[in-house]
């Protein structure tokens, strides 16, 4: 039999703040947390705008000698692990440390470090490239770190599917403790992109958003004029967790993790399947894991890019699935207000869904100001909306053509 698995912890890092409450408060506010670019000089760019994490200082979570060798996706994801961890209450002992896994994504890993390294290898040789470069910047070491800071030997690995790396990341946990691999893991997703190499990588393809004199207004999912993404960094982490282990110690619960679904879009290296033929799949392939109908559905929080196609492919998605329903749908975009955080975005907008699903209370798509006649759903535009939701969906799609879909509903015991 199939164990139930529940998510008992949350911690995150994000452009809108890290601590939950913090972070929570300002998404229903509808307030944005991008703005122009501090890290490094824009002025030979096309965007000049991200979602930068603010205010956080990697010692309040680590040995400081220690976090010198961690490159800021993984400072990112110890921190968020280390916050899920205190959320969720748990002891991690002896005994029950080698059932305890981490499970996180990233879709480029140590990206600041690469271009970092590179500079010192041309311009003082190569003796002078740091011993700890490639430890540094392979994916797998955020899930590594963590294991290491908890003391926890179950399961440990990193999902790497671009925009979809951290729904994969949770998908995969929920599999793995469902099927008795492990009773408890960290899983999540985390990013740290806002670097020159990156931002000229995107600038030269065109996907991001050149609304330079207005950043909270940049991101503009099923907008009529949205103009691109705006890249964003962060990391979320969940504690998931078998039920009766987490009924045993009586632990909160924030929702149910009950459906998982993946496909492929076997298209294109960036654009996604046209009429969204792979995103209809993994929300179908979710739905039939979950043992739900398309009808039970009450929320989704998209993937809502603030690009053409992905915005339409994923509308045309939802109605060619859903049918009728999907017009009875609250659909939302929280990256109109965190921007894109990459292989970061699943997970910590699957934190946002069971929050929803808590809290009874819907953040908004932030500035849907002109409706787009092909993207025709209820977005929950600028506002938030109180709404009893019983059962939520969240979307990724990446580069590549992978998709992802998770399925959270009410816990009810």
């Amino acid at each position: 039999m199939k164990r139930r698995v529940v998510i008992t912890g949350i911690g995150m890092v994000t452009p809108l703040g890290i601590k939950t409450e913090e972070v929570w408060d300002n998404l229903l506010k509808g307030k944005s947390g991008i703005g122009l670019v501090t890290r490094f000089d824009t002025s030979n760019y096309a965007t000049k705008i991200a979602g930068e994490v603010k205010n956080f200082n990697p010692a309040d979570y680590m040995d400081k000698k220690e976090a010198r060798r961690m490159d800021p996706f993984t400072h990112y994801a110890v921190a968020a692990a280390k916050i899920a961890h205190e959320d969720s209450g748990l002891k991690i002992t002896s005994n029950n440390r080698d059932r305890i896994g981490v499970v996180i994504g990233s879709g480029v890993g140590g990206i600041t470090t690469v271009e970092e390294q590179h500079a010192i290898l041309l311009n003082r040789g190569p003796n002078r490239v740091s011993p700890f470069f490639v430890p540094m910047l392979i994916a797998n070491m955020a899930p590594g770190q963590i294991s290491i800071n908890l003391g926890v030997r179950g399961p440990n690995l990193t999902t790497t599917t671009a925009c979809t790396s951290g729904t994969h990341a949770v998908g995969d946990a929920f599999k793995m403790i469902q099927y008795g691999l492990a009773d408890v893991i960290f899983a999540g997703g985390a990013e740290a992109a806002v670097c020159p190499l990156a931002f000229a990588g995107f600038c030269s393809m065109r996907a991001m958003s050149t609304n330079n004199d207005n950043p909270e207004g940049a991101c503009r999912p099923f907008d009529k004029n949205r103009d691109g993404f705006v890249l964003g960094e962060g990391a979320g982490v969940m504690v998931l967790e078998e039920l009766e282990h987490a009924l045993a110690r009586g632990a909160k619960i924030y929702a149910e993790v009950i459906g998982y679904g993946m496909s492929a879009d076997a298209y294109h290296i960036t654009a996604p399947a046209p009429e969204g033929d792979g995103a209809r799949l993994a929300m179908s392939n979710a739905l039939a894991d979950a043992g739900i109908l398309p009808e039970q559905v009450d929320y989704i929080n998209a993937h809502g890019t603030s690009t053409e196609l992905n915005d339409l492919y994923e509308t045309l998605a939802i109605k060619n699935l859903f049918g009728q329903h999907a017009y009875n749908l609250a659909i939302s975009s929280t990256k109109s207000m965190t921007g894109h955080l990459l292989g970061a975005a699943g997970a910590v907008e699957l934190i946002f869904t069971a929050l929803t699903i808590k809290s009874g209370k819907i953040p908004p798509t932030i500035n849907y100001e002109t409706p787009d006649p092909d993207c025709d759903l209820d977005y929950v535009p600028n506002v938030a909306r109180e709404k009893d939701i019983d059962i939520a969906l969240s979307n990724s799609f990446g580069f590549g053509g992978h998709n992802g879909t998770v399925i959270l509903r009410k816990f009810i015991e």
